[in-house]
Order: C-alpha cells, then structure tokens, then sequence
C-alpha cells in the first residue's frame, strides 16, 4: 500500500517525504508530525516503498523503518542505492533498533542518519529539516555544475572552431604560395582519416591511436605539412620546369622551415606558461603535433629522406600518415610541372614504395581503402587548370 497525502498549509513546492514503515500506527504519527511542513507519502512495506521512490512525486527524502517483513529496511537502501534513479535520494532510518552496530551498519548501507524509536518530534522534525537544506544545496550545486560544464564544452568547441579556421587559414597562405588550393588541405586531411580509422585495431598501432584526442590532432594537423612553403623563393616554388640540383635543395628546407616556426611556437608558449605538465596540454600537444608533421612527412622508411634522414618508427606516426596522403594526392593531381596519373600508375608507385618510402603497415593499409582515397580525391576535386582527371 502506498498513499499520498497533504494538507492545505502545505505549498505546492515543498519537499516530498516517503515514510516507510511496516506498522499503520507508525506511518499515522510520523505523517501527522511532518504533514503540517512536507508533502508526505506512506508505504507499509519495503516492494511498495522501491515503487514509491521510483514514481511521481519523487521522494526528497525516506524516513526508512528497518525491521520489517519479507525486506527489512537494510536490503531496501540496497536496492535504492543501485538504482540510478533513486541512489541520491536522502534515507534516514527510523528504528527501534538502537545497538552501535545497528547504526554502524545503517550509516556503511549510506543511510544519512539513524533515529530511534520512539520518536522525538523535535529531534525528527530537525533532522528531517538538516536533511532537506542538505539535498537543496546539493542540488543547486549539481545543476551550477551541470550548467558550468555545458558552458566550458561550448567555449571549448568554439575555440576548437576557431583554433581549426585560423590554422586552415595559415596553411592555406602556404598552399595558395604554389599555386594549390584548399581542396588538397581537405584531400589529404581526409585521407590521413581513414587510415588512422584503418589502423586503430592494428597491433603495432593500437596503443598510439587508443585515445581519439591523439587522433584528432594528427587529422587536425594535416594541414599544416607544407606550412614552410612559405620561406621558399617564387622562382624555385613556382618554377614550370624540373628544379636544378641546387634548387631543389632549397625546396626541401620547407620542411625546416615549417617545423622551426612551430618549434619557436612551442617555446613561446611554454615560455609564457611554464607548467611542469605543459606537455600534456591539449594547444601544446596540437603543436608537437604539427611539428612533427611539417617537419617529416618528407622522411622516408628506408632513411633517404630529408630534412633530417630519419628511417623506420623514429619517422613520427603522424608524419608517416601524412607522407601517404601526401604522395597520393600529388600523384593524383595536375601540378604546373606534371601531369596527374592514371589511378593503376599511382597505385602501383604507391605499392612499390611500401617498405621503401613508406611505412610498410601504413602503405597495406591505403592499398586496402583506394576506394574510399578515389571517392575523397572526386568529392574534394579542383575544377581548375592545376587538377586532373
């Protein structure tokens, strides 16, 4: 049996106490004590009192009788307890029961008091009082948070907006400076995606790809690989014709310039915010990214790369990524000193440098999804003179 009742002094927003007891007489003189302040609902037993917690209105507080038959008040808070809906509802045992390890063993269960049978109106109605002031202030804490936490997420993703925008529009400056287009900061950004998505569950991959905020920088970064070009002469960077020896040596110090400028960053910022655990932080972690980006996409496994003739895993994760979205694309577009190749020739580069140029798991892995590089290179196509078919 469970009842609802109230009084008219009763406002429409007082607090709703559930009295749980297995004697008529209880539920009665404990009602009337606390209906003149509190909506009050009864129940005579431990089932019907799980069914009242869990309705309408919900209880602020249970004043819980423990020795009752068939579920003594003891497996009761259990049960509230492991109900998400009914866990932080307040529960005050009212018992006859008035040995220390009663008490003890209540307060263990996560009762919030222990009051004694029989009652002292006083003492109970104060109680019941401290109680409810308690679950107001942790309430009104709870919904501040609630509401500090939605407002930092939104402030966090407008930076985040912000942050991607301001850096697509730097790598874009760079890329503009050879006659490209954002469409290949789009290209290979989405290309590094689907093979960080490939390798996520590979052995050799799976611990540095676990967390997704790891991942997301390194998509994030991509842009970002050619952000040296904008220390090279016009008249190496947008030369027609096949670079000279020397010339093509100062093409590649892009790579160089790209990371300094990012190493400069870095130090900047851990100049400004020197924190001992300055590396972990989300801005800084984005730029050690990037750097690793700018400054190795051009290494090559084997170690004939440049700037710095890295081989094998000490070429950054992020720069080996970057290397097979990079030569993909530059196999597949139209460049004022080439044409773009048919699908079968750079797949077949690509295939040949697997183990050479590239990391051999990375370069499996984009031969495994040329479809979905193919759909990405259509969908992100350039429809100017410097983009082939």
């Amino acid at each position: 049996m469970t009842v609802e009742s109230s009084t008219d002094a009763v406002t429409p927003t007082a607090a709703t106490v559930l009295v749980v007891d297995d004697t008529g007489a209880n539920l009665n003189i404990i009602g009337q004590l606390l209906r003149p302040h509190y909506r009050v609902r009864v129940a005579n037993s431990g089932a019907h009192a799980l069914v009242a917690a869990a309705s309408e209105p919900r209880p602020d507080l249970i004043l819980l009788d423990v020795m009752m038959p068939e579920m003594d008040g003891h497996e009761v808070l259990r049960r509230l307890r492991a109900q998400a809906a009914t866990a932080d509802i307040p529960v005050i045992f009212v018992t006859a029961l008035d040995g220390e390890e009663d008490e003890e063993k209540g307060l263990e269960l996560g009762a919030v008091d222990y009051v004694t049978k029989p009652v002292k109106p006083a003492l109970l109605l104060a109680r019941v009082k401290a109680q409810l002031e308690l679950k107001r202030s942790r309430d009104w804490l709870s919904s501040k948070n609630t509401q500090l936490d939605a407002e930092v997420h939104r402030r966090m993703l407008e930076n985040e907006l912000i942050k991607e925008v301001s850096l697509h529009a730097l790598a874009l400056l760079a890329e503009n400076r050879d006659n490209e287009t954002g469409n290949h900061l789009h290209r290979t950004q989405s290309y590094v995606s689907v093979l960080i998505r490939k390798l996520r569950k590979h052995p050799r991959f799976a611990a540095a790809l676990a967390n997704p905020l790891d991942c997301q920088r390194m998509v994030h970064a991509a842009p970002l690989h050619d952000i040296g070009k904008v220390g090279i002469p016009d008249a190496i960077l947008l030369k027609p014709g096949k670079l000279t020896v020397d010339e093509f040596e100062i093409m590649k110090t892009h790579a160089q310039i790209g990371r300094q400028a990012l190493v400069d960053a870095i130090e900047r910022v851990r100049a400004r915010y020197p924190f001992t655990d300055m590396d972990t932080h989300a801005s800084l972690a984005f730029l050690l990214t990037a750097q690793d980006v700018a400054g190795s996409h051009h290494e090559k496994w084997d170690g004939s790369g440049y700037p710095q003739g890295l081989a094998g895993d000490a070429i950054p994760l992020a720069a080996r990524l970057m290397a097979v979205a990079d030569v993909f694309d530059a196999l597949m577009s139209r460049r004022h000193y080439k044409e773009a190749f048919p699908l079968e020739k750079v797949v077949a580069i690509m295939r040949e440098g697997q183990g050479r140029h590239f990391d051999p798991d990375i370069a499996e892995a984009f031969l495994g999804s040329v479809d979905e590089f193919v759909e990405i290179s259509q969908r992100f196509a350039d429809h100017g003179p410097e983009h082939g078919a």
